[in-house]
């Protein structure tokens, strides 16, 4: 089963960061990517751009800026293919122990293809 991951941070504490304590933030967070990678469970990662140059489409009308009225911003995604819940949530634990004042969200994925069945992402 494939399960997005959404990282949400407060955005001032990760550009408030000298390049150094970046650094060292994403020596830990790789060091659990390279695991998941070995195991075959990650997929695509990123970190995402500023909220500031973000663009919300609603109403079919492109506005400024993102409309998450919480005080983390969604800094991130990784996508996980895992057997169960249990396993993604094991992944993003050892992805917050480098990065404790993170939030990680998981949702499962389900990629839709009219007429095709993606196995990994079939509801078990």
């Amino acid at each position: 089963m494939l399960y997005a991951m959404l990282a949400y941070h407060v955005e001032g504490v990760i550009t408030a960061m000298t390049p150094s304590e970046d650094d060292a933030l994403m020596e830990g967070l790789h060091r659990v990517h390279g695991r998941l990678t070995e195991e075959g469970r990650l997929g695509s990662a990123a970190r995402l751009g500023a909220t500031g140059k973000a663009v919300t489409v609603r109403d079919g009308v492109a506005i400024d800026g993102p409309f998450a009225e919480t005080k983390e911003a969604l800094l991130g995604f990784y996508v996980l293919d895992c057997a169960t819940m249990e396993e993604a949530v094991q992944a993003a634990k050892d992805l917050q122990a480098n990065n404790p004042s993170a939030v990680y969200e998981l949702r499962p994925i389900q990629l839709y293809l009219p007429g095709v069945v993606i196995p990994v992402t079939a509801e078990p």
